[in-house]
């Protein structure tokens, strides 16, 4: 392992080790039930249009409290998608995801992987900031799934990565725990997803980054492997 990427694993906290056959390994491919999303944007418009479009939202309540919307930031074309919950107030007021002491740790996530924050593409459920950084209501998750269906359609990704319990509810129409959804390759819009942890709970719970450390590993996988 060069030395590079074990720096990077340090910076977790996490002692490298070998791969070992687990449940990971052979993980079944779990589908995605249909969802009804209202369309607010067609991806076939393009980025300029989509953003544009997300700037003046205001289609939920939770636009009259931002500072300005968090669209995504990252590679276009990449063939990782990252997708979290929703901004905080670091992300509301610079306008970019995953920045502050989480994005922090999600770079190194990445980089643990050989991935650079500039070579995937990250994105929010929602665009906007709950107050307080609480949980997104349901009606602003449907206000605003529309733009990231499109965000999808129009990065066509080889692989999803959802970090944290809400993104991943949302997105694969599952209400578990966490350690249910993850170890497990799900199915969205026919393209492998992996559930792991939110960088700002293992910024909480620093043991559960070997766990974190697998979910990478396995999503690293799918994409060599091409399942």
């Amino acid at each position: 392992m060069p030395i590079s990427r074990l720096q990077y694993l340090q910076a977790m906290d996490i002692v490298a080790w070998r791969a070992r056959a687990g449940r990971g390994a052979n993980a079944p491919i779990a589908p995605a039930p249909e969802i009804d999303v209202p369309v607010f944007a067609r991806a076939d418009a393009g980025w300029e249009a989509l953003q544009a479009r997300v700037r003046v939202c205001n289609a939920c309540r939770l636009h009259a409290g931002r500072t300005q919307t968090v669209f995504g930031v990252g590679d276009p074309h990449a063939q990782w998608m990252v997708i979290g919950e929703g901004p905080g107030a670091d992300e509301d007021q610079q306008g970019e995801p995953f920045v502050g002491k989480a994005g922090q740790l999600l770079n190194a996530m990445l980089a643990a992987i050989g991935l650079a924050r500039g070579k995937v593409y990250i994105a929010n459920i929602v665009k906007c900031r709950p107050p307080q950084n609480r949980e997104p209501a349901s009606d602003e998750v449907a206000a605003c799934m529309g733009y990231l269906h499109a965000q999808i359609d129009l990065v066509q990704p080889r692989i999803i990565l959802c970090v944290g319990k809400v993104a991943a509810s949302n997105l694969l129409g599952r209400d578990e725990p966490i350690g249910r959804m993850r170890g497990t390759v799900h199915q969205f819009k026919k393209i492998p997803t992996v559930v792991t942890y939110h960088p700002a709970y293992l910024l909480r719970s620093p043991l559960e980054k070997r766990k974190a450390w697998e979910d990478l590993k396995l999503a690293r996988r799918v994409v060599q492997q091409g399942l």
